[in-house]
């Protein structure tokens, strides 16, 4: 599979998609999936353009549908003249393929993406369902990506017991790491009301500032939980702060504060929520607040997923994979929505959104190997 993955992968970012841009990506995989018997449909929300793949028929909880989920879209290249080799020129040099999307995503997407049509060609009548879930809207606002297809599945009773994303998971050497689960994200805007006024006048004004230092304090000291098995524990950072108009003689009438939750499964967003209007309300503070959730956390623990990726990698690599939930969201929080059991294998992820973004394509051929591995043991090949 090495060449063909490798291939894929040039002519992939050789697309400058850009995000929420396809740039015709989707259809080159489409073409070649449909070759080998694969349904394709387009599932097409705002400016973002979804497919999802489907070979087999779902004939019972013993036969299940097994999803691989990518995104063909990738960040801004920032200043060209810093990259050694163009961003899209796709160049291959010492084993090592450069170009933005190489490491995240399009590299291992293509390793998905060969590795299922491989499969597919080996095990023409294979058991259970086969899927892919291409979006390219998983860099940007990720509104109208995975996000959408996965309301359209629920909505009509389709269902996706496991799920492999193709995020770069490894840190040092392939395969050190799988992600069997993510933190949630939930971010707060606060405003805290004070009255305006002279500096040399303080008994006058209000100062926000000085009356939410109690609140702010206790805030970013407060222990959420202290972690488990499988994930830290929960962390608040203050993200933007501000107060004041730049003058120095003028107390400020308001003061906006917004934070950052990553939090595990040992609390809630509305856990979260009423914490902090239990704190708004013990300092007696006059203020308004919204909120953002990004993500609640997902957690495939040691489940057949799992055990197959695991022992895939193993197979593939000799090294035993740590198990982790670190790092930020992926789109892998939406699908875990399903009730599907989710994990993240790609390859190393050290050179993501950077300048001259790298992968080896040794590394490469290896995914597509572990893939192949994990659709075999799940689908009883």
């Amino acid at each position: 599979m090495k060449n063909e993955i490798i291939s894929l992968a040039q002519n992939l970012i050789r697309r400058d998609s850009i995000s929420p841009q396809d740039k015709g990506c989707q259809q080159e995989i489409a073409d070649r999936l449909a070759k080998v018997g694969f349904q394709i449909e387009w599932l097409p929300f705002g400016d973002t353009l979804n497919m999802w793949a489907t070979h087999g028929t779902e004939n019972g909880k013993d036969e299940p549908c097994v999803a691989f989920a990518g995104h063909t879209d990738v960040v801004s290249v920032g200043e060209e003249s810093q990259w050694t080799y163009p961003p899209f020129s796709a160049e291959i040099v010492d084993g090592v393929l450069y170009g933005r999307g190489a490491a995240d995503m399009k590299g291992s997407l293509s390793a998905l993406v060969v590795a299922a049509e491989t499969f597919v060609k080996n095990h023409p009548n294979h058991k259970g369902k086969m899927a892919l879930l291409i979006t390219s809207d998983e860099e940007a606002a990720a509104k109208d990506g995975t996000v959408k297809v996965v309301e359209t599945l629920m909505a009509r009773n389709e269902a996706v017991h496991y799920c492999v994303v193709g995020e770069p998971s490894s840190g040092k050497v392939l395969g050190d790491v799988i992600k069997n689960g993510r933190r949630g994200s939930i971010t707060a805007d606060l405003y805290i009301e004070g009255i305006q006024g002279h500096v040399a006048y303080p008994h006058l004004a209000e100062n926000p500032v000085h009356t939410s230092l109690g609140f702010l304090t206790e805030l970013t000291t407060y222990q959420w939980d202290n972690g488990n098995e499988f994930f830290p524990p929960t962390s608040l950072q203050v993200a933007n702060i501000k107060a004041g108009m730049g003058s120095n003689n003028v107390i400020p009438g308001e003061l906006y504060v917004q934070f950052n939750l990553r939090y595990c499964t040992e609390v809630t967003d509305d856990i979260i929520k009423a914490k902090v209007a239990e704190m708004l309300q013990k300092y007696g503070l006059k203020h308004r607040i919204s909120w953002n959730l990004s993500g609640k956390p997902f957690l495939a623990g040691n489940g057949k997923l799992v055990e197959a990726a695991v022992q895939a990698v193993e197979n593939v690599t000799k090294i035993t994979s740590r198990l982790d939930t670190s790092g930020g969201t992926s789109d892998g929080r939406f699908i875990a929505l399903m009730g599907t059991e989710v994990v993240e294998f790609g390859p190393l992820n050290a050179t993501i959104h950077k300048v001259n973004e790298c992968v080896s394509v040794d590394d490469l051929a290896k995914c597509g190997e572990v893939y192949y591995q994990i659709l075999a043991k799940l689908l009883n090949a």
